[in-house]
């Protein structure tokens, strides 16, 4: 009998497995999801993430034929709720609502971080693009961006910015602006973005840079007036606000994201199906209308491209923690 070649039955031997990985993994797709899935929201109910996860999700859970609850774990600036769905079970039935917030800022902020944003998760999507709007308290003697520069000069110490909380989008824009205009500018971090704008209102501070799902409704019914939207351009949900850049402060652009993610090792099968829902859902002409009327806008991809969009966030938002100052021990 002629020999066969060393490594020929470990070559055969992969090859089964190969093929059982295949076959094995068809039903996981077939047969997910066949009991509610669990979203984790990091962040409180009522701020600009809750908003458009709960806008997004139905149109998800119709397409997935099944219900998705929004589970709301906020801390640490949405570390509490990551740290959880990183521990939880790859089998596609515990998400996390993912920011620039959770994978590319508090990796720098925070000395120390509970999870790694890129080790220990699977991104499944990126869902939008979200706008900042800067917002004042109507008693505020501002009604441009240059106008609030000047009474934050003339007030030094005395101008307090609000946030949804420490290493938050809304907290590092507002360090950006103070730097940018040279001003002196007190932050005011709150648990969450829905307490910081109440307090807005209130009166209690003077200022915010916050997301628009968040503050743009306020502005709207009059309870906050808006001066200035953060991006590039002006945003076609609000063309009537100009934007900071073109306000006196060249160059100055914040913006934020936000995905599906799920834990490492959940089931290549599973990913794409979740994929394809969140796109489906992203396609839905109602879904996107009232995301765009929010200042979102759908950007809907493939896990890859998700992956990729997370290391260059990573890398970028690292940069605006340093130059703010910004550190969380």
């Amino acid at each position: 009998m002629r020999s066969r070649p060393l490594g020929w039955g470990v070559r055969l031997m992969v090859a089964g497995l190969a093929v059982l990985g295949v076959l094995t993994a068809l039903p996981v797709a077939a047969d997910y999801p066949d009991h509610p899935i669990r979203l984790v929201v990091p962040f409180p109910a009522g701020g600009g993430a809750d908003i458009l996860a709960r806008t997004i999700m139905p149109r998800v859970a119709q397409e997935l034929g099944t219900t998705i609850v929004i589970d709301n774990r906020p801390g640490a600036g949405g570390n509490v709720g990551a740290e959880f769905v990183a521990r939880a079970a790859p089998d596609g039935y515990t998400l996390l609502y993912g920011t620039n917030g959770t994978h590319a800022i508090n990796r720098t902020l925070y000395a120390n971080t509970p999870f790694d944003p890129v080790r220990d998760f699977a991104p499944v999507s990126r869902m939008t693009q979200i706008a900042a709007l800067l917002v004042v308290n109507p008693g505020v003697p501002a009604y441009s961006v240059a106008e609030l520069i000047a009474y934050a000069k003339a007030n030094p110490g005395r101008v307090f910015f609000a946030s949804a909380g420490n290493g938050t989008t809304s907290h590092l824009a507002g360090e950006l602006f103070k730097s940018a205009a040279q001003i002196d500018i007190v932050h005011a971090p709150y648990r969450g973005g829905a307490l910081a704008a109440n307090d807005l209102m209130g009166g209690h501070v003077q200022m915010m840079i916050d997301v628009m799902p968040n503050v743009l409704p306020l502005a709207r019914g009059g309870k906050l007036r808006a001066l200035a939207v953060t991006t590039a351009t002006r945003v076609p949900a609000a063309p009537e606000f100009p934007t900071v850049a073109a306000s006196g402060l060249p160059g100055f652009e914040v913006s934020a994201w936000d995905g599906v993610l799920a834990p490492a090792g959940t089931p290549v099968a599973i990913v794409d199906k979740l994929n394809a829902a969140i796109r489906a859902a992203l396609a839905d002409p109602e879904v996107r209308d009232a995301l765009v009327a929010r200042g979102a806008q759908p950007v809907p991809g493939t896990p890859d491209a998700f992956a990729r969009h997370i290391a260059a966030e990573s890398e970028k938002w690292a940069r605006v923690v340093r130059q703010a100052g910004a550190k969380i021990d």
